[in-house]
């Protein structure tokens, strides 16, 4: 069943950086507004970041401001999260969402609720 899928995840040290991707093989994501969100563990699902569908507008949490990057390729059908400077706290299960709307050109949302589509999610670990 075609579905929201993140790829990227893996082992980075501290410091270090990691590029996920998230794309969908059933459908055009071009109409969604887009996020990330993570779940470390033990802990609940945290907002992390969010990409209008016009790609003019970008939200991030506080704790990730200045190091992540949430860019989208139309033509790849993919929104990506480039990660910086990597904390042992960024460790969790990385998901990406989708708010299939219809959603405002504009609109960025960084509540679970306001997405209808998930991913299963990718793994990463900082660690050294």
């Amino acid at each position: 069943q075609a579905q929201l899928q993140e790829s990227g995840g893996g082992l980075v040290e501290p410091g270090g950086s990691v590029r996920l991707s998230c794309t969908h093989s059933g459908r055009s994501l071009d109409k969604n507004a887009m996020g990330w969100f993570r779940q470390a563990p033990g802990k609940g699902r945290n907002f992390v970041a969010a990409i209008s569908m016009d790609a003019w507008r970008t939200h991030y949490a506080r704790g990730v401001r200045g190091r992540f990057i949430i860019p989208r390729d139309k033509s790849k059908n993919s929104v990506d999260l480039q990660m910086n400077n990597l904390e042992s706290e960024d460790t969790a299960l990385y998901c990406c969402a989708a708010a299939t709307g219809p959603v405002p050109p504009e609109g960025v949302y960084d509540r679970g609720y306001e997405y209808q589509d998930w991913g299963q999610g990718t793994q990463v670990n900082v660690s050294a």
